[in-house]
Formats: C-alpha cells, structure tokens, sequence
C-alpha cells in the first residue's frame, strides 16, 4: 500500500494513524527532549526566554580525467530558528521565525537554488483548567513566503526556465483557533476553525496558484487541523514531524490543503549535526499531484542565543 492513489492524493488517515502509532507505542516511556529542541513553552518557564540556531550545510564534488564519470558541483545550504517562548500562569505565547536558503553551482548548468523558505509563527495558548493543562485554547498566526525566484529548470517550450514562484508570489497568512489536546511534552492534537490569504504580488504567477487572472489577493475559511510530534527518540536523534491540512468549506473535501513535514536531527557533537528531511505538500490549486522535497545534510549547528 503507498501513501498515494491513482490520482496522487495522500491517504492523510495512514499518516495521522503512523503518527498516532509511533506517540502510543512510546507513550509509557517518553524521553526528555534536549532544550534546544523543545517543542513547546515548557510547563517550569515564567516571563521570557529567547533561543537561536543557526546551521550552515556544505557539500562539493569534483572529478577530473574519471572513468565513473560526474559532474563538478557545489552546495551551500544554511538555516536560522529564532525563538521566544512567554508563559505566566495558564497563558503562553510562542514566537519563531525560520528562515531557509540554499545554492548548488552544478557544472554547465549554473547556479540553481536548492531550498529558500521565510516562515513566522504566532502560538497563543491557554489551560482550560488552572489544575490540568492537557487541553488548552489556541490561537495561531502565520506567514509564510520565499526570498526569491524560483523555476521550472528548462521547462520552457524552447528548454529555458519557466518562472513559478517569487518573493510574496505566492504568499500566506493563515489564522486558526480552536482546541488543543497535549497529553504530554512531545505530542499535540489540534482542531479549530481558520482563515487562509494568499498573496500574489507578481500576477503573472496569479493563476498558477489558484486566482483569477491579473488577481493578487484571496481570502478562504475553512477548517484547520494539526497533528505535531517531536521526541529524542534515541540518544542524539530527534525526530520532528507534523501534519497540517486546510480545508475551504465551500469547496470539496478532496481539494484539502494537506502539510506533511518529518525530519530527523542526528547530533555528531556540540558543532555537528546530520539532517534527513522529508516534505510532501498537497495543494491543489498549485497542482493535482504531490510535491515532494527530500533532502540529506551534514554540517555545522551553533547556538547564538
């Protein structure tokens, strides 16, 4: 059985269950996850606290006079997570902003971009009861966009790059709230109702994303929910995943925005992490199919704040 059907739908039961499987299977002996990577406002903070990461991967190949043949390449890919995290008795507030941005220079082809990505995240949250905080009312706000062009390598009628993204094209705001179920540090459940804004500054990309032509702003209400899963799951491994899915109530259920995201963080040491990072996104105003984004890193992870 795969994750798709004939039409390239993801089957979002079989990775909510996997989710659901992989948080009841180690529910009765949960590990501390290290502070770095703390998913949530921890239960102990009161008033402020900041964090700062910031990653930078590289990776080069070169060949001369090789009878296995290759091509000259190059990548350079970084990453920065700021985060501030407020709690004061059954209110807390969780702040991030995340930013990606990666290059490769492959021989005679150029230079192509690998990954680019602005994401803030706004998380208001409060206990339903003052003695129990396994349900709480959220609120959340989020932005996000892409710092630059982006293409569809020699996907033109003469075999140039087509243009499909750019900064603020596409665009999007979503607001969500509704209720949250935390059974303990590393698992979440979430189900509200949402509002979704695309933003489309370029409208030559308009239609290609679900707008009218010569159109540059859509509103949509719907239903959100959110599954959000992040453990050490053994000694210096961390794994992240979440699923997310948007659905517009005046459109077919089949059409739901889906958001799967999973990554596993391995720390060589105190500088060193190794990243596998896999991401399918189901949007169909972009496109029928799936999109899908895998990627595998090395490289050096500092702590700033």
């Amino acid at each position: 059985m795969t994750m798709f059907d004939k039409s390239g739908r993801l089957f979002l039961p079989a990775v909510l269950i996997l989710l659901f499987t992989v948080h009841a299977a180690d529910a009765q002996e949960l590990g501390e996850i290290s502070e770095d990577h703390e998913p949530e406002v921890p239960d102990t903070l009161q008033g402020w606290d900041m964090s700062w990461v910031a990653e930078l991967n590289v990776a080069q190949a070169a060949y001369s006079n090789w009878s296995k043949g290759g091509v000259n390449s190059y990548h350079l890919n970084s990453l920065s997570r700021i985060q501030l995290m407020y709690k004061m008795n059954r209110f807390s507030y969780d702040f991030e902003i995340r930013t990606q941005y990666g290059q490769a220079r492959i021989q005679r082809e150029g230079m192509r971009k690998t990954d680019d990505r602005l994401r803030l995240r706004n998380r208001f949250l409060y206990d339903v009861s003052k003695d129990d905080d396994t349900f709480k009312l959220f609120g959340n706000v989020n932005f996000e966009t892409q710092f630059g062009e982006g293409f569809d390598y020699d996907a033109g009628p003469e075999g140039e790059d087509v243009l499909i993204s750019d900064f603020f094209a596409p665009a999007y705001f979503n607001q969500n709230a509704g209720l949250a179920y935390f059974p303990d540090a590393s698992f979440s459940v979430e189900a509200g109702l949402g509002l979704k804004q695309t933003v489309i500054q370029d409208t030559t990309l308009s239609t290609r994303y679900g707008l009218q032509e010569g159109q540059t702003f859509r509103v949509e209400s719907g239903i959100a929910l959110g599954v959000n899963y992040e453990k050490e799951i053994m000694e210096n491994v961390i794994y992240e995943g979440y699923v997310e899915t948007f659905t517009n109530i005046q459109q077919s259920i089949r059409r739901t925005n889906i958001f799967f995201n999973s990554q596993f963080t391995g720390e060589v040491n105190s500088y060193i992490n190794v990243i596998f990072q896999l991401e399918l996104i189901y949007n169909p105003d972009f496109s029928n199919r799936m999109q899908v984004a895998q990627s595998f890193s090395a490289g050096i992870s500092l702590n700033l704040y």
